[in-house]
């Protein structure tokens, strides 16, 4: 991938090596690595030119680097919680066997959030619950939760922040990793931009770039960009 469409700057190769008993050079066993992107359409990457959304870019800039990954996108249109717990678990045991070193990334919560028919698609108990009933049974696989995004209307955003701190606390619960997107990404005002000039909720390139480089620098996230200069 060339670097504008990955939205990092190149870091340098990491050298995946062993010796044997002799001091040869011997090259080390890759371990098969295999993450399933689970949730939304900012999971699929819906209104990016580049086609990668930020998931595509957190996998080819780790890969850079020198990550053997596969990366399954399992990000669907206007999925809520409710959604995702109907199909996640069947999807991830199709591409994630009990062979491999499997892991999970899940991202929702701007669908449920949405008001549809005058009211909100999921409240935000059933919101939490169906996150509290996803982590439980995600226990064999590394998991992280990577936190919903704003949109451009005000009263939307103050239901998706009620759902970031929802999120944050089930998943602080379950002894799993938590990335906040919305607080960084509503304090920006080119993303604000971005998105109205769109359809007031999926950015454009630059705006998933954004996204991928807030997980990139999160410790949390496993494959972490280097500090800079490194």
């Amino acid at each position: 991938m060339s670097g504008p469409h990955v939205g990092f700057r190149r870091p340098a190769m990491r050298r995946f090596a062993s010796r044997d008993g002799n001091g040869a050079g011997k090259r080390a066993m890759i371990r098969d690595v295999r993450i399933c992107f689970v949730g939304d359409s900012f999971v699929n990457g819906t209104g990016d030119e580049a086609a990668l959304g930020w998931a595509g870019r957190l996998c080819a800039a780790a890969a850079i680097r020198g990550a053997a990954l596969t990366c399954y996108n399992l990000g669907i249109r206007r999925d809520t919680t409710r959604d995702i717990l109907l199909r996640w678990e069947r999807e991830c045991a199709l591409r994630l066997p009990a062979s491999c070193d499997g892991r999970m990334v899940l991202s929702a919560g701007v669908s449920d959030a949405a008001i549809e028919n005058g009211r909100v698609r999921v409240d935000i108990e059933e919101s939490s619950a169906n996150f509290r009933d996803i982590l439980c049974k995600a226990r064999r696989y590394a998991a992280l939760i990577v936190g919903p995004p704003p949109v451009s209307d005000d009263g939307w955003n103050e239901r998706i922040k009620a759902l970031t701190g929802a999120f944050a606390r089930e998943a602080d619960a379950q002894g799993v990793s938590y990335i906040d997107l919305f607080t960084p990404l509503a304090a920006d005002k080119a993303y604000r931009n971005e998105i109205l000039k769109r359809d007031g909720a999926h950015p454009g390139s630059a705006g998933y770039t954004k996204m991928a480089q807030i997980v990139d620098s999160s410790p949390h996230w496993w494959f972490q960009a280097g500090p800079p200069g490194h």
